[in-house]
């Protein structure tokens, strides 16, 4: 099976959890509470962790909030990136309260001076920066020049900034170039890509509600990352955080760039079969969620056909109306009555998981 090769690029520590190319594509996400109330940002962010987010960012708009992230940062299970706009004082007031990252968006905090004075703060900390480059903020002249926040106007204000932070010695960056439209997100990191090796954080801004924000953020973000661009992504939606850290993962996943939990496939319904193949699939699922084994189960619903079609998975069912298949990587391995087959394929799927759990103890 093929693989992704993804593009080199520099390391980048935040807290305990390394960005770049020779580590793990990081999830992230954003909590959605008030920074300032210190427990309900806390208990979000603890759900964020067991769902599988590794860096969190808090919105952190005025002084309070900056002050409210010292008390987070020291319970929070996983890194806190704070995420700053407009006030370079609160930026400053971030890292003295230990924030592991700062976010900033260079085209609103007022020119390039400010930009370097915070680095040398950050450098001083060892805290990298991300600048996070948005098509809602660009800086006028590169609106004007370029006629429009087109995917060319992105990557030059963010070279520009880069190039800024070079003078002074400063290379512990991450980029976003961010748009809500589609295309001119993947053209901008495309194009950036080639030309500088700094790790970037993938996303579509303003990608919208819950079912049209996941296929856009999928289509965004799984484009690059099937082109080997990115290192750490954000599935932004309007909607529960959890929802953002599930996306993606199902999208890392997809494109075999990690393991996170077993694969489920099914075939399309059609006129051959002759069960309720959708809820019988959705019960298959619901069991999966107490797994975390990187195994692939199908759920086939032609007897005849279906266990060569899934030919690649650990272990499957295909079912007919009185009864069913299980089967192992396309080959039969018991034939049950379908009142019996979620059970069987439930005992099969813990013997894997009792299989991979002593292996990874004899490791």
């Amino acid at each position: 099976m093929e693989r992704i090769e993804r593009k080199k690029t520099l390391a980048v520590q935040v807290g305990n959890i390394k960005i770049g190319s020779e580590a793990p594509i990081v999830i992230q996400s954003m909590t959605n509470t008030k920074t300032t109330n210190i427990n309900a940002t806390l208990e979000q962010i603890y759900q964020l962790e067991a769902a599988g987010c590794e860096l969190i960012r808090l919105a952190v708009p005025d002084m309070p909030a900056a002050k409210a992230l010292e008390k987070i940062v020291v319970k929070s299970p996983i890194p806190v990136i704070a995420d700053i706009h407009f006030d370079l004082k609160l930026a400053f007031q971030s890292l003295e309260s230990g924030a592991a990252k700062v976010r900033v968006n260079p085209g609103n905090l007022g020119g390039h001076d400010k930009l370097i004075r915070l680095a040398r703060r950050a450098k001083q900390l060892k805290v990298p920066i991300r600048i996070g480059v948005n098509a809602g903020s660009l800086e006028k002249n590169i609106i004007n020049k370029f006629g429009g926040p087109t995917a060319e106007a992105l990557v030059e204000s963010a070279l520009n900034h880069v190039q800024a932070l070079q003078s002074i010695d400063f290379h512990d960056l991450v980029i976003s170039l961010k748009a809500s439209d589609v295309y001119t997100t993947i053209c901008a990191y495309r194009h950036f890509s080639k030309l500088s090796a700094y790790p970037l954080h993938l996303g579509v801004t303003g990608a919208g509600p819950l079912y049209a924000g996941i296929i856009k953020g999928a289509i965004g973000i799984g484009t690059l990352l099937a082109d080997g661009i990115g290192d750490t992504i954000r599935v932004s939606l309007t909607a529960d955080p959890v929802e953002e850290v599930k996306a993606a993962r199902r999208i890392i996943q997809s494109l075999g760039l990690r393991k996170f939990m077993p694969e489920l496939i099914s075939c399309p319904t059609c006129g051959r079969c002759e069960i309720d193949l959708v809820t019988l699939t959705e019960k298959v699922e619901d069991m999966l969620k107490d797994y975390s084994i990187p195994i692939t189960v199908a759920v086939m619903g032609c007897i005849v056909n279906g266990p060569g079609e899934a030919k690649e998975a650990d272990i499957g069912i295909s079912a007919g109306k009185k009864r069913g298949i299980l089967f192992s990587y396309g080959r039969a391995i018991k034939t049950v009555s379908f009142s019996d087959l979620l059970g069987e394929l439930k005992r099969e799927i813990e013997t894997l998981a009792s299989t991979a759990a002593k292996q990874t103890e004899g490791i």
